[in-house]
């Protein structure tokens, strides 16, 4: 039975059986794997408290093939981002970035910008900061990072360059804008999006993760840019990200 060592962020902890849990982790060199933690919700376990979903842990785990649910032998704390779990509003953004995560990877495919992106991600969420745009924000860079990135120079349909077409819809389905032509003859939903608010995701796109604290956004470019995500991300995974209410531990 082969055994496995590596380093990750827990994205989901859920209950099964009687007393055990079984934990999913996002790995930078082994992507997204789980593993069943024996008698974890006893009251005596020698994971203690390690096992909850945001956590940076050092994990060991026994695995008889890479399809296979692992056992986890052994678990440690590496960083537990605190201030996380002292804001409601902070934990519901966190819970949203593990299941963009969760919800956008297969089981073991390493992405290694994903899990750095993750980890700067979870690191900046604090309750003085704005988080729901820290989480917009990393919404766009991973899209990015799995080959959704979004169409902006080009009419996703008929692949016109903005340079001779004017682009003012975005369409969920195609992954980009439309043309007005492309509009017309029918391409399924379409939002708009200004120049303003394309200037955004690009810059999102542009900088560097420790950077993206430079960028703002306000009114309709903030409007724009939420709706237009939200709706891509779920054209790309089938469901909607989970309010804070819907998050299971």
């Amino acid at each position: 039975m082969p055994l496995v060592r590596t380093r990750g962020v827990i994205i989901r902890s859920q209950r099964w059986g009687d007393a055990d849990r079984i934990i999913t982790v996002y790995s930078p060199n082994l992507g997204k794997i789980r593993g069943v933690a024996r008698g974890a919700r006893r009251m005596k376990t020698r994971f203690g408290g390690v096992l909850e979903p945001f956590g940076l842990v050092e994990l060991t785990l026994f695995q008889k093939t890479p399809e296979a649910l692992g056992q986890i032998s052994q678990i440690d704390l590496v960083a537990n981002f605190s201030a996380i779990r002292e804001n409601l509003t902070v934990m519901t953004a966190a819970a949203r970035m593990v299941r963009m995560v969760e919800a956008i990877t297969v089981d073991r495919d390493p992405n290694y910008e994903m899990f750095v992106a993750l980890v700067h991600g979870l690191e900046s969420l604090s309750p003085e900061t704005d988080v729901a745009l820290t989480t917009l924000l990393f919404q766009i860079h991973i899209l990015g990072h799995t080959g959704f990135r979004p169409q902006l120079d080009s009419c996703a349909e008929c692949g016109q360059s903005a340079r001779y077409h004017a682009l003012q819809w975005f369409s969920p389905r195609l992954g980009g804008m439309v043309c007005e032509e492309c509009g017309q003859r029918g391409v399924g939903r379409m939002l708009v999006l200004s120049r303003g608010s394309v200037a955004f995701i690009e810059q999102a796109r542009r900088l560097s993760l420790p950077q993206l604290s430079r960028l703002k956004a306000m009114g309709t470019v903030r409007l724009e840019v939420e709706t237009a995500m939200e709706a891509y991300f779920y054209a790309v995974v089938g469901k909607s990200l989970p309010t804070f209410e819907q998050w299971v531990f």
